[in-house]
């Protein structure tokens, strides 16, 4: 029988209101099923929508399910913050030493739990070369190196191109890309350039409904990855990528590297507080 359940919409990787990604979060997801999360998840028209439910892992201070309009995610970053940010204002959980556990389907994913920003530490990624002209065939710009499949949970295509202009200009076909990707399981692509110290990034996953996601936590996870395999940056390097400004956003992702591990970071604001009745 639906009923009335808490709701947050959240803003991440911004702490000014509606320049992030928004993640709409159902604080209350008890006896829902999958069907109806992502009915619900298809109607916010989001690139992520997650549910709130009772650990039911040791150590972990909540579990959450993560779904795009089409598919449940086993992982994804923007809704990982987003989804601590309202947890602990609506007080369902509390930072212990400055640190959360979520449960997901991925695993335990360790949160810190800052002032003013919220990092999760990538639960794993895995790197896997493509060599496959029609991997990047859809980009329409050189690829610097080789491109790779990098599974982050979410699988992404990360390359670099040669510069932030022919990024920045970047028509991609989307469905070369979808038809590409969604046979191969993977979630689509996040593409990056380097300007000066700067890192810009775009991220696509059309098979998943979303053209072009505004601010991508996994991806950003997938680029760091990408780039410490790779010996671009090293264990102790920090880094702030931009992401969102093609389509009116200006999202900035803090990096850290520590040893083998890429920790992913950012602010988050809350925009909407209320109800649903799911």
């Amino acid at each position: 029988m639906a009923r009335s359940r808490p709701f947050r919409q959240v803003d991440v990787f911004t702490a000014v209101p509606y320049r992030g990604n928004p993640v709409a979060v159902v604080l209350d997801a008890e006896g829902l099923d999958t069907a109806e999360m992502q009915a619900f998840a298809n109607w916010t028209n989001l690139s992520e929508t997650t549910f709130v439910l009772p650990a039911t892992e040791p150590g972990a201070d909540y579990q959450v399910r993560i779904f795009t309009p089409k598919v449940e995610m086993p992982f994804a970053g923007h809704p990982t913050i987003g989804t601590a940010h309202a947890v602990i204002e609506a007080g369902l959980a509390v930072p212990r030493g400055g640190r959360l556990v979520q449960q997901c389907a991925v695993g335990l994913v360790d949160l810190t739990i800052g002032t003013e920003s919220i990092a999760f530490r990538l639960p794993r990624y895995k790197l896997a070369p493509l060599d496959d002209p029609e991997a990047t065939a859809w980009i329409g710009a050189t690829v610097r190196g080789l491109a790779h499949a990098v599974d982050v949970g979410p699988v992404w295509l990360v390359a670099e191109l040669e510069s932030r202009a022919a990024l920045e200009a970047l028509e991609p076909d989307y469905d070369r890309l979808a038809q590409y990707y969604a046979p191969r399981q993977m979630t689509g692509a996040t593409l990056f350039a380097q300007e000066g110290d700067e890192i810009i990034v775009r991220s696509f996953a059309p098979s998943d409904g979303i053209m072009e996601d505004p601010v991508c936590g996994s991806g950003n996870g997938a680029v760091a990855a990408y780039r410490l395999t790779m010996g671009h940056i090293g264990s102790g390097s920090r880094y702030v990528a931009s992401q969102g400004r093609q389509v009116g956003r200006d999202g900035r992702v803090t990096v850290r590297i520590d040893g083998v591990d890429v920790e992913i970071g950012g602010a988050a604001v809350t925009c909407i507080m209320g109800e649903v009745v799911l």
